[in-house]
């Protein structure tokens, strides 16, 4: 059966709806305008005004922060050994930080022939700000001025610099964990070039996993290697001597090496 709706008639009923007031064409369908659009959210974050996607981008939380890049910045800005200490001093990643009291950066001489690094400060150490300054730091002064060499010598040629991988007290004296050592590397780096010995000394098993990558200080000790682009004498640390004193012998043989190399004789 064939419409007899003809376009005379549509326009017809057209003009008749606009004299009615009617101002645009409703669909066959009725529409739902509380339904949610069918819109990808990508697709809708695109028809967004630039104004809004800019609002939008400021209030987007910033990406995570790298603590062992921003070691790398921070170590390799600071020129000074000073500088370095500020730049310690302004680390915030190492949690270490937060429960230790003070910094324990280095003591002795920084232009001495040899640098000592030992693993972490412990209480007495914490206490005052330098390194070794407890018991054991007390038997390594001894130890020293057996060979005539001292933190304290004016001159290079006796003088010894003493700092520890890990610049904060780990609580409870506990080893300090891989994550920590990793962000302490670019500073002990750093703080060698700086420095700029003859000698690097590797006391206990936690500066010879941070230098040299290995532990097992008993097996490492007395055998030179390299550490930190300098020749490097692993030593077991001044505490393990308190604890074990029939190892004495042994520390006793590895500081004639070290004097023996600093003569030449090695």
């Amino acid at each position: 059966m064939e419409s007899t709706f003809d376009p005379h008639a549509a326009k017809a009923l057209l003009d008749w709806q606009i004299e009615l007031g009617a101002t645009e064409a409703i669909g066959d369908l009725p529409v739902n305008r509380y339904e949610l659009p069918d819109t990808p959210p990508a697709a809708a974050a695109a028809t967004k005004p630039r104004a809004a996607q800019a609002v939008a981008a400021s209030v987007a939380p910033a990406p995570a922060a790298d603590p062992l890049a921003e070691a790398r910045a921070a170590a390799g800005a600071a020129g000074t050994l000073d500088a370095l200490r500020e730049a310690l001093a302004g680390y915030e990643h190492c949690d270490l930080k937060r429960g230790a009291r003070n910094l324990v950066f280095a003591d002795g001489q920084p232009s001495a022939r040899v640098m000592i690094i030992g693993e972490a400060p412990g209480r007495d150490e914490d206490l005052q700000g330098r390194p070794f300054v407890g018991r054991a730091g007390q038997l390594l002064d001894r130890m020293l001025e057996a060979i005539d060499m001292s933190r304290t010598a004016p001159e290079a040629g006796q003088a010894v610099y003493i700092t520890n991988v890990m610049p904060w007290r780990p609580p409870q004296n506990r080893d300090p964990k891989p994550e920590e050592i990793a962000m302490m590397l670019p500073f002990v780096q750093r703080h060698v070039d700086l420095v700029d010995p003859e000698i690097v000394v590797l006391m206990g098993n936690i500066s010879c996993q941070a230098g040299l990558g290995r532990q097992g200080i008993t097996r490492l000790r007395g055998q030179w290697t390299e550490s930190y682009g300098r020749p490097t004498l692993p030593m077991v640390h001044p505490a393990y001597l308190l604890r074990n004193p029939n190892a004495k012998r042994e520390a006793w043989a590895d500081l004639l090496e070290l004097q023996a190399r600093l003569r030449g004789g090695a």
